[in-house]
């Protein structure tokens, strides 16, 4: 996460003591290893899989993805996650090869809007997509993020690597309500997902590095304490870390105002709105960091 941190300018929020302490963040994938980089404060783990109680990952993406929002670098110290210090609530609802059904992740969604005030829920990160846009079920996917949107919580969702042609980003990240992102960085064979979508809306939203992100591995316990991924996957967790840092730093913020500041402070990368939306996350001004010099 090295990389990321240069561009983004995380690191400037952890030494300002923005670190997403008193956020919780709901992350829906394929579970969660026990990484001493997060384990303390994985408050809870439900498992819409298999039915099992302990956490655990047996594909290894939604560690990376966890790691990415929430890491503290435990086992290294050289790498640390956007909010080190947000809890983590993680929803099993891909299986072991990193594939699942709608009605899983809905179901999962869902559990997340019941138990949001339980849990002290303000972000949600759907590192998840369709293989492609278009499937006429993907009106019930959007529909339970569009709803989990309107519970007040800010949902962040990856644009799909189905890209570089336009329309290819993949629901639920063609709501028009929740913050789609895509990778700043992408290149072959991964392609961010680029809009339009098919119903005319502008996205992504906002786009973050993807490639080649050191994040935490699920199979630490066996000597590799992290790993390396890119993905649209892997820039979702940077945006859900970004929010969870500011509503820390600015509880009173609407899921609306969240989206809107994103909008107002990230960087243009000189790029079609197709690919990068407003532009590149940047921490920084995100939670006016440095607005006393710039």
């Amino acid at each position: 996460m090295n990389r990321a941190r240069k561009i983004i300018h995380a690191e400037e929020a952890w030494v300002r003591g923005i670190t997403g302490r008193g956020i919780t963040a709901a992350v829906l994938d394929t579970g969660a290893a026990h990484h001493p980089d997060f384990a303390d404060r994985l408050v809870c783990f439900r498992d819409f899989i298999g039915g099992r109680t302990s956490p655990y990952d047996d594909y290894g993406h939604g560690t990376h993805v966890t790691g990415i929002l929430a890491g503290n670098g435990a086992l290294s110290k050289n790498y640390r996650g956007i909010a080190p210090e947000t809890r983590i609530v993680s929803l099993k609802v891909l299986d072991r090869n990193g594939n699942g059904r709608r009605g899983d992740v809905i179901n999962g969604i869902r559990w997340v809007i019941r138990h949001r005030e339980e849990y002290g829920i303000r972000v949600m990160n759907i590192s998840v997509g369709t293989v492609k846009e278009g499937d006429s079920r993907d009106a019930l996917l959007v529909q339970a993020v569009e709803e989990a949107w309107d519970a007040g919580l800010v949902v962040v969702v990856a644009a799909g690597n189905m890209g570089p042609m336009p329309q290819t980003i993949t629901a639920p990240g063609n709501s028009r309500k929740v913050i789609t992102v895509g990778s700043s960085d992408d290149s072959a064979p991964v392609y961010s997902g680029r809009g339009p979508t098919k119903n005319c809306v502008c996205k992504p939203d906002v786009v973050a590095p993807g490639s080649g992100i050191v994040s935490c591995s699920a199979l630490w316990q066996r000597g590799q304490a992290y790993c390396r991924k890119s993905g649209t996957s892997m820039a979702t967790p940077m945006v859900s870390g970004a929010a969870a840092l500011l509503l820390s730093q600015e509880p009173w913020l609407t899921n609306v105002e969240v989206k809107m500041r994103l909008m107002e402070t990230t960087d243009d990368l000189g790029r079609p709105h197709s690919r990068q939306g407003w532009g590149l996350l940047n921490i920084g001004r995100f939670c006016r960091i440095f607005l006393t010099n710039r």
